[in-house]
């Protein structure tokens, strides 16, 4: 099942407070971008976040979900209308997540 246009119009209304917040669709589902790095998506109108440490630390309970058949576990955020929640929790996710290495030209 493929997410809604709608359900992504959604989460990116939620996210308007954060700075730099993008995303691509991608076979019906849909990659959120923090500047440069890929930190949540939307799969299935599932709003899903990479599984960090400091992701787990700020959502505990949050259950994990695979977001498509051989995905790595990502963390549902039910609480999607808390603002502030989501700008510690991307923050967060982003400082965890490794610098994007540039691509080489050949």
């Amino acid at each position: 099942m493929a997410s809604s246009k709608e359900y992504m119009e959604f989460v990116m209304e939620q996210l308007s407070d954060l700075d730099d917040v993008s995303y691509h669709a991608m076979m019906g589902e849909y990659v959120i971008y923090s500047r440069d790095k890929i930190v949540a998506g939307v799969y299935d109108d599932r709003f899903l976040v990479k599984l960090t440490k400091s992701a787990v630390s700020i959502l505990p309970k949050a259950p994990m979900e695979i977001p498509y058949p051989g995905g790595h576990p990502m963390l549902m955020v039910e609480d999607i209308e808390n603002r502030d929640l989501l700008r510690d929790l991307f923050n967060a996710i982003y400082a965890d997540l490794p610098t994007a290495k540039s691509k080489k030209k050949h």
